[in-house]
C-alpha cells in the first residue's frame, strides 16, 4: 500500500467554486435512475464541443434521463477528483486516465467493478486484450478505456534505405541495425532529455522486453523491489547501448522536441517517441517518418506497449449506478466512438469502429497495440508521482554512471524510496 493520504480539506477548498455534486438533485432523482451526474475534465474548446455534443445526443436517444453535466479545466479537474470520490454523493460517472492514476482509487474501493457492462456491451470480444488487462484488476473490470496515442521508434525510412537496412523485430536485428549506423558515423538515437520523462520511456521498453509487464506493472505499483537482479539487468543493457555510442552526445542540453533536428540532418536515424513527433516534425517530411515495435528481446514474454490513455469510470458510492453505467456503456458504443474519430481524430479502443475513418499511420498504429499482450500507461502515469520523481532522477544519472557498482547503487536507493512511499 502506498504512504499517500487524501488531504481532503484542500482539494475541498480547491474544488469549492466547481459545480460538481449537486447534491439535492442527486438525492431525489439519481435514486430515482433519472439523473446523471457526469463531470469531465475535457475542458479544451473541441473536446468541450465535443462532449457536449455527445451529453446532447445522449439526451435525444434516452429523453426520460437528465444529464447534468459539469466541464471542470484538466488542472484543477485532477487536484478535485479525490475530493469527489471522498464525498458522499460523488459524481455518476467521471473522465480519468488508465493505468496507475485509476488503480490507485480501484484500491482503495473507490471505483465501481463494471464487469456487468463489459460483457452486456460484448467488449470482452470488441476491446483488444491489451485494453482488457488495463482495464482490470484481479478478473473484474473497473475503467473504460476509450482514447490514446502509441509509442514506438519512429525512423526515416531513406536513411535506413541508404545504409541497407530494414525495420528490425528481434533484438539481435536491432543491435545490428545500430552497429551498421555506428559504424557508418550515424548515432542509432536521437533523444532529448531535458525534461526528464523522455528517458522514462526507455526503462518502460526495456522492462516490458527483458521481464515483461506483469513484472513491469507490479514495480509501478510497489510490489516488485527496485534492488532486484532483473532490474540491475534492465540498467545493464541500457548502459551497453550508451556505452556503444547509440545515442546523440549530451541529450540533457536539449528536449525532446530539440533533438529532432538531429534525425533531420542524418546525425542520428531513429527516436523512442510518442506519435506526437509528427506534430514537431517538418509536414514535408512526413513521407520519409515511418515507425516499428520496439524490437522483441525475449519472445517468450508477453509483448508490452506504451499507450497513454484516458476513459471513463463508476465511482463506488455513485447514488445512480444503473444511469452511470448506461451512460459510461453510450460512450464505450461503436457509434459514439466513431463520433470522436471524426471529430476529432482520436484513436479509439473499440475493434468494432470503421479502420477507413483512420489515415494508413493509425491504422499501423492500431494494429500494433490490438496485437499486443499488455498496454501500460508511461512510467510517471503508472507508479505514484512520488516514485516517479525519484525514478527519472535515477534515469538521468544512468546515462553517465552504469558501472556495475554504479547500478548496485542506484537500485539501493531507489528500493529504499520504494520502501518509504509505499509502506504505510
Amino acid at each position: 500500500m502506498k504512504k499517500l493520504l487524501f488531504v481532503v480539506t484542500a482539494l475541498l477548498f480547491a474544488a469549492a467554486s466547481i459545480p460538481v455534486f449537486a447534491s439535492g438533485a442527486q438525492e431525489e432523482g439519481s435514486a430515482k435512475s433519472n439523473i446523471i451526474i457526469y463531470n469531465s475534465m475535457h475542458g479544451d474548446p473541441l473536446p468541450r464541443e465535443a462532449d457536449e455534443e455527445v451529453i446532447k445526443m445522449f439526451s435525444e436517444e434516452y429523453p426520460d434521463k437528465q444529464v447534468i453535466h459539469s466541464i471542470v479545466a484538466h488542472e484543477d479537474f485532477k487536484q478535485a477528483i479525490r475530493a469527489y470520490l471522498s464525498s458522499s454523493t460523488p459524481p455518476d460517472l467521471l473522465t480519468w486516465f488508465a493505468g496507475n492514476r485509476a488503480r490507485f482509487f480501484i484500491d482503495k474501493g473507490l471505483i465501481m467493478d463494471i464487469s456487468d457492462v463489459w460483457e452486456e456491451q460484448g467488449w470482452n470480444e470488441t476491446y483488444a486484450k491489451g485494453w482488457q488487462s488495463m482495464s482490470s484488476v484481479d478478473g473484474k473490470k473497473y475503467f473504460l478505456p476509450t482514447s490514446w496515442y502509441w509509442w514506438a521508434v519512429y525512423y526515416r525510412p531513406s536513411v535506413f534505405e541508404k545504409y541497407g537496412l530494414e525495420a528490425p523485430k528481434s533484438w539481435d536485428e536491432f543491435m545490428d541495425v545500430c552497429d551498421t549506423l555506428v559504424a557508418n558515423g550515424v548515432k542509432p538515437f536521437a533523444i532529448g532529455t531535458k525534461y526528464r520523462w523522455t528517458a522514462a520511456a526507455w526503462f518502460d521498453y526495456f522492462n516490458m522486453r527483458i521481464n515483461g509487464p506483469e513484472f513491469h506493472v507490479n514495480l509501478m505499483l510497489g510490489k516488485e523491489k527496485y534492488d532486484d537482479p532483473r532490474v540491475k539487468k534492465v540498467f545493464a543493457e541500457w548502459g551497453s547501448m550508451i556505452d556503444k555510442g547509440y545515442f546523440i552526445d549530451d541529450p540533457a542540453a536539449y528536449s525532446w522536441s530539440e533533438a529532432i533536428p538531429f534525425m533531420l540532418d542524418e546525425t542520428a536515424a531513429m527516436y523512442l517517441m510518442g506519435d506526437f513527433i509528427r506534430d514537431s516534425y517538418p509536414a514535408d517530411q512526413h513521407d520519409d517518418l515511418d515507425f516499428f515495435r520496439f524490437p522483441i528481446y525475449d519472445s517468450s514474454v508477453p509483448v508490452g506497449e506504451d499507450a497513454p490513455t484516458d476513459g471513463y469510470f463508476i465511482p463506488a458510492n455513485t447514488a445512480n449506478p444503473e444511469g452511470a453505467k448506461q451512460l459510461i456503456a453510450y460512450f464505450g458504443s461503436k457509434e459514439i466512438q466513431e463520433y470522436f474519430a471524426e471529430k476529432m481524430g482520436r484513436l479509439n479502443t473499440n475493434s468494432e469502429v470503421d479502420m477507413s475513418l483512420f489515415n494508413e499511420n493509425q491504422q499501423k498504429g492500431i494494429k500494433m497495440i490490438n496485437n499486443s499482450d499488455f498496454v501500460a500507461q508511461f512510467y510517471d502515469r503508472d507508479t505514484t508521482p512520488e516514485m516517479a520523481n525519484k525514478g527519472m532522477d535515477a534515469f538521468m544519472e544512468i546515462w553517465e554512471k552504469h558501472t556495475k557498482a554504479d547500478i548496485d547503487r542506484i537500485c539501493a536507493r531507489l528500493e529504499k524510496d520504494r520502501q518509504d512511499i509505499f509502506t504505510e
